[in-house]
């Protein structure tokens, strides 16, 4: 619990930090915090049994292992003698049963008094091993060994052993949902942790406690007294306010002498109601409790094994997970490589950067270090952060796997050169295919006007070199003499045109359609003729229009008069002048097609 109302005198200080800020640090974790905290999740039967919070505390780990983030795990040690009737109430109260100490019975505490409590002879008490919630904790050690976290067994209070490495700067900062961390010296803590929306932790600095709220350690101290601790009930029916202004009026140096010497029966006088207020003696061992907490020193050889660095077990986690979660290798491996891969991307980021601060600045390939990536694949975004896809050297189950843009640019920004020239070079030349395939805008316009020009030079040409037609004697049938060779030649036209259209995409085809529309339309025409009607073909021609060389007049009178214009004597008779054309014209289109290709 720690102490009464502290979260929400702290509010003030508390800031969310993306999970991104705990790359490369060294933490440590009250281990009976987590847990709680992972169980409270879901605490019905099925959960239990599914191991649902060692699952979260997996996920949880991996996802600082890919940050190249220490953890530490501490457990509790003994129950500490002070703390022993507030454990009791708690217990025989199931209400009030405590976040970290549900892992005995009432049965294994002994019954005792305020006075025993108070009492030297009184000693801390062994915690029941056998209980549900150590074999939890049991678990937690045994999967965390599995991946490379070292846990050290507190003497007492996790949270007292956690918060002397972080005053000794011995890690970076603390997890603990215990805010009387803080009384014990804590100086950075991590209340809590989340792995959803991009990940992110709830973290308290006591520089900004001590900056923003005025309140030192001493004062944190003071308060608990006031406001009731797992060590001290506190003063009954003040609240939170109240105790904050009377720490303010003494002030952080003073407070504890004031407390120490004349205990809190001023704080009586003070408030005017009647409690039943302790002496200054107990007071001082309240004190003492908080600032000389029992834990293993910092040079001692416990914690020093707990600083060191542990190699992850592939296959003893493998067997973990199948045993507790009853997955296959795969699966576990799946979840965990690519955590792996990405903390050891980091150390060697990490390395570079060290060899750089110190001016060696030696290219990738003379690194006695081998750079875990082998080659960029692909350039990714998840979650809006730009990313690659890289394939790894020497990890065994994993192939590819996912990495940040910016820690790939750190650890080995040879590769993202490697990866641009390669990605460049396909997309030039694909640029440069589809360049010589289509012929430029200006060029096609050209070729619209040159061959609008050559076909209407060879349709509507000479007036006097136009096809001839007969007549058969059949009076119920007409021929038109002469057509035939035209037509050919305007079909051969149009197969090579046609043959064009499909090889360009950038030539107007409504504009052929049109230029062809005419001669199907005269054609049409003379096909429409009723078979009925006769063309005198020895009555002189009119003259030929101006728009037109071919046209039919149909007039809708009593005499039914239908005029061929302009046809020659000879069914096969063409002007050099016009196959001079026809010529050029296939020629020309010949010289489009090689073009094209």
């Amino acid at each position: 619990m720690g102490v009464k109302h502290l979260w929400d005198i702290l509010e003030p200080c508390k800031k969310t930090v993306p999970l991104h800020h705990l790359q490369n640090k060294k933490v440590c974790v009250d281990l009976s915090c987590w847990m709680v905290q992972l169980q409270n999740v879901n605490k019905s039967y099925a959960a239990s049994k599914d191991k649902v919070y060692l699952r979260g505390l997996f996920h949880r780990l991996r996802a600082l292992i890919a940050l190249n983030c220490k953890v530490i795990f501490v457990s509790d040690g003994s129950i500490p003698a002070i703390k022993l009737t507030t454990y009791r109430q708690r217990l025989n109260g199931r209400k009030e049963v405590p976040q970290k100490e549900n892992d005995n019975n009432s049965n294994n505490v002994p019954s005792l008094s305020q006075d025993d409590t108070n009492s030297q002879k009184v000693t801390s008490l062994r915690r029941n091993a056998g209980s549900e919630f150590s074999c939890m904790i049991k678990e937690a050690k045994v999967l965390g060994m599995a991946l490379g976290v070292s846990c050290l067994n507190g003497i007492e209070e996790a949270e007292a052993q956690c918060a002397l490495l972080n005053n000794e700067l011995l890690c970076d900062g603390c997890f603990s949902s215990d805010s009387d961390i803080f009384l014990f010296g804590a100086r950075t803590v991590y209340r809590d942790i989340c792995l959803g929306d991009g990940g992110y932790a709830v973290c308290y600095e006591m520089a900004d406690i001590e900056s923003k709220l005025g309140f030192g350690r001493d004062s944190l101290i003071a308060l608990s007294l006031l406001l009731g601790s797992d060590y001290y009930p506190g003063v009954h029916g003040l609240g939170p306010e109240t105790a904050c202004q009377i720490v303010k009026s003494i002030g952080d140096k003073l407070i504890l002498q004031k407390f120490a010497s004349e205990g809190l029966g001023w704080v009586k006088r003070r408030k005017g109601g009647k409690n039943n207020l302790e002496r200054g003696d107990v007071v001082l061992q309240v004190i003492n409790a908080y600032m000389k907490p029992k834990c293993h020193p910092a040079e001692s050889d416990l914690v020093q094994r707990a600083l060191a660095q542990y190699p992850f077990q592939q296959i003893k986690l493998q067997q973990i997970c199948t045993e507790f979660f009853e997955w296959p290798s795969e699966r576990t491996d799946g979840y965990i490589l690519p955590s792996i891969a990405e903390r050891d991307l980091r150390r060697f980021a990490n390395l570079r950067l060290t060899s750089s601060e110190v001016g060696l600045n030696s290219p990738l390939h003379q690194i006695p270090v081998k750079c875990p990536v082998s080659e960029i694949i692909k350039t990714r975004k998840v979650q809006g952060k730009e990313c690659y896809q890289v394939s790894w050297e020497e990890m065994d189950g994993l192939e590819t796997s996912i990495v940040p843009a910016d820690l790939l640019q750190s650890a080995c920004p040879e590769k993202i050169s490697e990866f641009e020239a390669k990605k460049g070079q396909p997309k030039k030349d694909k640029k440069q295919n589809i360049q010589k395939r289509r012929p430029k805008k200006n060029d096609t316009s050209e070729l619209d006007l040159k061959l609008q020009n050559l076909l209407i030079d060879i349709n509507f040409g000479d007036q006097h070199n136009h096809n001839a037609s007969e007549s058969e004697s059949d009076s119920s049938r007409m021929t038109l003499v002469g057509v035939a060779p035209t037509t050919m030649l305007m079909a051969e036209t149009n197969l090579n045109t046609t043959e064009l259209l499909h090889q360009s995409h950038d030539i107007d085809h409504n504009y052929w359609s049109q230029n062809f529309s005419n001669i199907s339309s005269s054609n049409k025409a003379f096909s429409s003729l009723d078979k009925n009607e006769v063309i005198d073909l020895l009555s002189p021609s009119p003259p030929p229009p101006k728009q037109s060389h071919i046209s039919s007049k149909f007039q809708q009178s009593s005499d039914q008069v239908i005029d061929v214009i302009n046809l020659s004597d000879s069914e096969y008779d063409i002007s050099p002048e016009h196959n001079e054309k026809a010529k050029e014209l296939r020629l020309f289109l010949a010289s489009i097609r090689n073009d094209i290709h």
